[in-house]
């Protein structure tokens, strides 16, 4: 044995010794300081939370921001609501599926580099679409450059803060998540006032700007996590994107994904418009979307930390039923005031949603490939953000009215319901003497 490996040995047994000298107390105390130990987070944990916060309030601020733009768009390239629609659900495409090869990159290069490509596409796409002269234009700058710009920030910044905790981690994720509610509730209000004074094409300069300020500085803040660095000769611990993409979890889980989708991405593309239809004025019917941007960022904190105690599987599926529940109050709205109850019960779930499913990923993954399942689970939502929005504006040009869509988005949170219950822990039989 080496001098280093006596000097460990003596140290080994010296501490052996001293804790069979310590009176219980003593020892119950030593145990208490190891476990806090255990639980307290790497230094810069918390600063990679709030960074992530500040980059999911820009790139989701400025996506939903599409609301605001909705009657400039339609009325500037003489467009009906389902070609308008087509913009946001092209861009939710591009982002759900470009989830998995920006979460591969992630895995590779860090979350820093990757984020902060995905900020400069992001305001490429907004000046782009300042430019259009058609609405085809608009599909290419705010549909795919925001996509793409989204994929790149969104999947790398949620997945990445999963890893650096342990005992706080439905918290952390709640609060990073946070940032998407902060950002829908404050920027689409912003875009709004702008564009009572400013032309559309200004105010889509504008955002760019912002985001090449406030996007920039906090993607360079982001890092990867020591739980998921891998050392030399060891691997970081968790399956690989193969064998989780073999788990009969990770199938119930992507069920939900595909089913939920279009009823959390529809009223964002459509709530507006139905309160517009409904006589309410188009400050209070942009507003709106702020209103769902308040209930998640709600949803996340407070959902986030319930479910570190209720456990996140069985709070998701709740989650699940409460959106499907919030539908009927548009069924029945008739005015601002249950519009405003629905937005809001609406963005508490889906806020609750959507913070869950990175920590739940975490747990039942691990963090060795976590970006890349993360994103592929996303590719899950593609489909629905591009389909619910376009259909849902279909319906509308065809018969008027919004209730088959609400009411075929209940039946499919009903599903989504029952393939997150598939996750929730069976308790284990028990004994019969």
């Amino acid at each position: 044995m080496d001098q280093t490996g006596r000097h460990r040995t003596a140290a080994v047994g010296a501490g052996q010794a001293a804790g069979t000298a310590l009176p219980a107390a003593g020892r119950g105390l030593a145990l208490n300081a190891a476990t806090a130990a255990a639980r307290a987070e790497p230094a810069g944990a918390w600063r990679v939370v709030w960074a992530t916060f500040v980059a999911l309030a820009v790139i989701f601020g400025v996506s939903y921001s599409f609301a605001a733009f909705f009657g400039a768009l339609s009325s500037a390239f003489d467009a009906p609501r389902a070609e308008v629609a087509l913009v946001f659900g092209l861009s939710g495409l591009v982002y759900f599926i470009g989830g998995l090869p920006a979460g591969l990159l992630a895995d590779r290069f860090g979350p820093r580099r990757v984020c902060s490509a995905g900020m400069l596409c992001i305001a490429a796409g907004l000046l782009v679409s300042s430019w259009a002269q058609q609405i085809s234009t608009v599909y290419l700058g705010y549909g795919l450059g925001l996509g793409v710009g989204i994929a790149l920030v969104y999947t790398p910044a949620i997945a990445g803060v999963q890893p650096w905790f342990t005992h706080r981690r439905g918290l952390a994720a709640g609060i990073a998540s946070a940032g998407i509610g902060a950002g829908t509730l404050v920027v689409p209000l912003l875009a709004q006032q702008a564009l009572a004074v400013v032309d559309w094409r200004l105010c889509l300069q504008a955002l760019a700007a912002g985001v090449l300020l406030l996007g920039l500085a906090a993607t360079a803040c982001l890092q990867r996590a020591p739980a998921a660095t891998a050392r030399a000769g060891a691997v970081v611990a968790g399956l690989s994107l193969r064998q989780a993409l073999a788990t009969p979890r990770f199938r119930w889980l992507y069920a939900m994904t595909v089913l939920a989708s279009p009823g959390m991405f529809i009223p964002f593309a459509h709530a507006s418009a139905a309160a517009r239809d409904l006589g309410v004025p188009a400050a209070q019917a942009v507003g709106l979307v702020g209103l769902i941007g308040l209930g998640s960022l709600t949803g996340r904190f407070v959902i986030g930390a319930l479910a570190d105690r209720w456990g996140r599987a069985r709070t998701l599926a709740l989650a699940q039923v409460a959106m499907g529940a919030s539908y009927g109050l548009w069924a029945v709205a008739g005015g601002y005031p249950l519009m405003a109850l629905f937005a809001l019960a609406l963005g508490l779930s889906y806020g609750g949603i959507v913070s869950l499913m990175p920590a739940l990923c975490m747990d039942l993954f691990g963090a060795r490939a976590v970006s890349a399942i993360l994103g592929t689970l996303y590719t899950g939502a593609a489909l629905g953000n591009l389909a619910g929005p376009w259909l849902a504006g279909a319906v509308f040009d065809r018969w008027h009215t919004y209730m088959p869509v609400i009411l075929g988005s209940i039946a499919l949170q009903a599903l989504a319901t029952a393939a997150a219950w598939r996750l929730v822990p069976r308790a284990a039989p028990v004994a019969v003497a």
